[in-house]
């Protein structure tokens, strides 16, 4: 069994040495632990800190791509790297990386495929009361998307096995924690949540610049990752939210139509055939996105079969040489 834990680092020359010291050499059931550090465009000496601490596996990215880019470029080179299990941790040390064996225990019993650790954002003493409340409200849109019980949408410290990471498709170039989630109550994967304790802050968040900032790319991550796999679902809400105005005002032209009142209510009936001509129009295309839905399961699973192919392709290739 090999564990791969995955550091992503985006100037983190300071931390990195801390965040690394803390992760565990041995856990039990688990034959070899690797770590594996993703640069993602660092301007400072993040990389020249990575090879100092001796961590096994450096990718660099090149250009800063952003968090969710940077994750999973991690995935596909543990894959690569032959990795049973995958872990995930700041390379700011807000996670304590002794408890990575918390995130493990479930996968290991055969109990999930993915593994979150739940801060108890209620409880974190360094956020502010509107965060607190952000990430509780954010937590139950994610868990009402996915269908998941959830209590720790954002937290980035989590653990997935092989067969998670093969099937995990990140489209999002804010954030991976939302998206992933999201996908795998579509794919009813086995999700489960373990309390963790976390450190204090070393520096601000540099996803969350401000309130307004994250609420909207937040929301717009979980609406087009909502959207992507339950689209019927949408567009009949949308299309109904705009029949049944239609349905009331044409009800109501009726009524002072045979009451012999109609000739000054035809704004009424204008009305009408809008919101009906139009929410028809939604529910059309709601029954088209389905279709392209289907479809898109078949190519991610068709992407599936692929990414196992070439990784054990690779794997016996390594063998004979």
């Amino acid at each position: 069994m090999k564990l791969i834990i995955q550091i992503p680092c985006y100037n983190e020359e300071k931390t990195l040495p801390q965040t690394f010291s803390d992760l565990p050499r041995t856990i039990e059931g688990v034959d070899e632990i690797e770590v594996l550090v993703i640069d993602d465009g660092s301007t400072d000496g993040t990389v020249r800190v990575a090879h100092g601490l001796g961590v096994d596996h450096v990718v660099r990215l090149g250009k800063n791509r952003g968090l969710a880019a940077a994750f999973v470029a991690g995935l596909e080179e543990a894959l690569m790297r032959g990795a049973d299990i995958i872990a995930n941790t700041d390379a700011d040390n807000q996670y304590r990386g002794a408890e990575i064996e918390l995130l493990l225990d479930p996968i290991l019993a055969g109990r999930a495929d993915i593994v979150v650790g739940d801060r108890g954002v209620m409880t974190v003493a360094e956020f502010s009361p509107l965060k607190r409340r952000l990430q509780q409200v954010g937590s139950r849109v994610v868990e009402l998307f996915s269908g998941i019980r959830i209590t720790d949408a954002t937290s980035g410290f989590r653990a997935m096995s092989r067969e998670a990471a093969l099937r995990t498709i990140i489209l999002s170039q804010y954030s991976y924690t939302l998206e992933s989630l999201i996908q795998a109550g579509a794919r009813r994967m086995a999700v489960e949540f373990v309390p963790i304790s976390v450190n204090p802050h070393t520096r601000p968040s540099r996803l969350m610049r401000n309130i307004p900032h994250y609420l909207v790319n937040s929301a717009a991550t979980m609406l087009r990752a909502y959207t992507m796999y339950r689209p019927l679902r949408v567009f009949l809400s949308i299309g109904a939210l705009l029949i049944l105005p239609g349905l009331v005002l044409g009800s109501r032209f009726l009524y002072f139509y045979f009451a012999g009142m109609g000739s000054g209510h035809i704004q009424s009936l204008i009305l009408t055939a809008i919101l009906l001509i139009v929410g028809f129009q939604v529910f059309l295309i709601g029954l088209l996105a389905d279709l392209v839905s289907f479809n898109r399961r078949i190519l991610e699973e068709n992407l599936y079969r692929v990414r196992r192919m070439e990784l054990e392709s690779s794997r016996l290739s390594k063998k004979c040489k």
